[in-house]
């Protein structure tokens, strides 16, 4: 396989029309007399339908990136752009309520909504049938696997009504198999709903399996360093030689960005 070209997709691309767009954002936060800068200077676009991952070092800023863009933190500076496009945010746990089924976990976003009850069932078992869970619509939480939470709550996210979906490390804490399951899961829904997807990892392997393109980011403060388009053909696999190859390829640019900050 070639070496990728470090570059951002060029504006007749088809996935250019932006669903979320960041311009020169920073982020800083104040810590008594000092202050902590996070993000510096990101300019960053997701096209409608593309699956973006965002790789990076411990503390870059991933996190808040995915916070600015959720609305749930303000940019210090720069512009955040999403349009009408509803986001969603999924976390590394899945942050179920335990005493809730399934379908009761998944209805809460409906039910702050003011959906109707007969909606909101008709609802959430189209939700958990496309997680392939609806079996499971009256089981609480710790009767699930880890998988299966972690899918509870993407129909949660499904059912804010999303088209952008925020995902911040969401399979961190699963075993490498139940982690390759949800992959195939994952790209499956995201392909039925026409989603917009940021994911954040720091699995690069994980990153090349699933993204349309891969953003690394600097250590802190937070920095684009390089943009990577995956050539690969789904369907994929983590331990494929073209993933592996252009993982190892992305690795030795984050590493050499390291060995430079490092340096100052």
């Amino acid at each position: 396989m070639t070496s990728p070209t470090f570059t951002t997709l060029p504006e007749q691309h088809p996935l250019a029309a932006a669903a979320v767009r960041l311009t020169e954002v920073s982020k800083s936060y104040r810590q008594g007399r000092s202050v902590l800068q996070a993000l510096d200077g990101i300019s960053l676009t997701a096209g409608a339908g593309e699956f973006v991952c965002i790789v990076g070092a411990s503390g870059c800023g991933k996190s808040t990136l995915l916070s600015l863009v959720a609305g749930l933190d303000q940019a210090s500076s720069g512009e955040v752009f999403s349009g009408k496009r509803r986001p969603a945010l999924m976390f590394q746990e899945p942050a179920l309520f335990p005493w809730l089924t399934a379908a009761r976990n998944v209805e809460l976003p409906l039910r702050a909504r003011g959906v109707p009850k007969r909606q909101r069932r008709e609802r959430v078992a189209e939700l958990l049938h496309t997680v392939r869970l609806g079996e499971f619509a009256d089981v609480r939480p710790h009767q699930l696997s880890g998988g299966m939470r972690q899918r509870v709550a993407l129909a949660r996210a499904l059912a804010q009504d999303a088209d952008v979906l925020l995902m911040d490390e969401p399979f961190g804490a699963l075993d490498a198999i139940t982690r390759d399951h949800l992959h195939t899961e994952l790209e499956r829904v995201v392909a039925e709903c026409g989603l917009t997807v940021l994911f954040v990892t720091h699995n690069v392997s994980e990153a090349v399996r699933l993204g349309d393109r891969v953003v690394l980011l600097s250590s802190r403060p937070g920095r684009v360093i390089a943009e990577v388009p995956v050539p690969v053909e789904r369907p994929r696999r983590s331990n494929t030689t073209d993933v592996a190859a252009l993982a190892a390829v992305i690795t030795e640019k984050l590493q050499v960005a390291e060995a430079g900050n490092g340096q100052h």
